[in-house]
């Protein structure tokens, strides 16, 4: 289950990176929060 939430943590930040580059600023922070938050070594929602 660990694997899966660093794939899931890693995918959400690469996605929000990617949204600030494209000037949605507002939804590449909430994508980077929210993978911070799911990550292993965050505040995990799921565990």
């Amino acid at each position: 289950m660990a694997i899966v939430l660093w794939i899931l943590a890693a995918l959400l930040v690469v996605s929000g990176v990617f949204a600030i580059l494209r000037k949605q600023i507002l939804w590449g922070v909430v994508l980077i929060v929210v993978g911070c938050l799911v990550g292993p070594g965050g505040v995990s929602i799921f565990a």
